[in-house]
């Protein structure tokens, strides 16, 4: 049995799907002809209660957009020391943007209201400009960490009256948000601009979109095609993703479900020194010092679950629709037999 949670990007096409993919009607994207673009992206942009949408292949580009839209070079972007903007866009705030980076130590990538004031910079030419604040709902490196509400708000209100940006890295949104009091009108009307994706847990193969304003959309089409990402008869994956939105939300609480039941079952293990807390569907464990956590690991891959690493002593699962119960089963017992 081939249990794979290295991420929940690895899922593949459901059968509907690739049919709702064959039968798409296409154009050209780059003449903003492509019919089922044009649908995709009405249709997450009025999900949001926003003006407009531009679907691109990834959600580092979507966030990379957004960022270049945001700021001029010497500008300052507030983040997270967690945020996947940081960590793992090869760079993309400076080399892209020419923006420095303030990180703040949030709780497992949350930000509170009285650390982003005490980062905003004062109006002194000896300081780069505070002109962006980036969020990350959920935080993939701290364990699917959701934000409340309530801290977007003022997060929100806080950033609207200093004259300072926010733009919010919705990768697991979704994820988040069937997890939470709030819905999808609730998060657009506290972000400048939102980047969500469709190829994790909701399955699509590719593809992630910018949320904004129609100005902001406007120029970050110009951006995406600077940075490569214009796409041609792209009709089909934005078929996939018109698909996932319709489909593959209210499932994602299934994907939640498991990753609590991994997180029960494996807290167990006598090599196991503590687990993130489980919020979504990101599972990290942290390896006591009788077993290396990389040779852990490939003893799990020779038996079919594959993990993958998460630092020093820790192995990252994600639960994902293509992984059942069965599979949870077997990866249990394997993670047992190797006490």
């Amino acid at each position: 049995m081939r249990a794979d949670f290295r991420s929940d990007t690895l899922t593949q096409p459901t059968e509907a799907m690739r049919e709702a993919m064959n039968s798409a009607p296409l154009g050209d994207d780059v003449f903003n002809e492509d019919p089922s673009i044009i649908a995709l992206e009405e249709k997450v942009a009025k999900l949001f209660g926003k003006e407009a949408a531009l679907f691109c292949p990834s959600g580092t580009m979507t966030n990379q957009i957004a960022i270049r839209m945001h700021t001029q070079p010497g500008d300052e972007v507030i983040c997270d020391q967690l945020s996947h903007i940081y960590l793992y866009e090869g760079g993309g705030i400076a080399h892209n943007s020419g923006a420095s980076v303030r990180l703040l130590n949030g709780d497992r990538g949350r930000l509170s209201l009285d650390q982003v004031k005490s980062a905003v910079n004062p109006d002194d030419p000896h300081f780069p400009k505070s002109r962006l604040l980036s969020l990350e709902n959920t935080c993939n490196k701290g364990g699917g960490s959701i934000y409340a509400l309530s801290q977007m708000r003022e997060l929100s209100l806080y950033c609207r009256e200093n004259d300072l940006g926010i733009h919010l890295d919705g990768a697991r949104l979704f994820n988040a948000i069937v997890e939470s009091d709030y819905d999808t009108s609730d998060v657009g009307e506290c972000f400048d601009s939102i980047s969500v994706c469709f190829s994790k847990g909701l399955g699509a193969p590719v593809g992630s979109a910018l949320i904004s304003s129609r100005e902001n959309i406007h120029r970050a089409r110009r951006i995406r095609k600077v940075f490569g990402g214009g796409m041609r008869q792209a009709g089909m994956l934005a078929a996939a993703a018109s698909f996932a939105l319709e489909n593959h939300i209210d499932r994602l609480k299934e994907d939640h479900k498991r990753a609590k039941t991994l997180e029960q079952e494996l807290s167990a293990l006598p090599y196991v020194r503590s687990i993130a807390p489980v919020d979504t569907n990101i599972v990290i464990l942290e390896i006591d010092n009788t077993k290396d956590s990389v040779a852990l690991m490939t003893q799990l891959a020779e038996r079919g679950v594959q993990t993958v690493g998460f630092g020093p002593q820790k192995i990252r699962l994600v639960t994902h629709l293509d992984l059942d119960d069965q599979i949870i089963e077997y990866s249990d017992k394997v993670f047992r037999e190797l006490v």
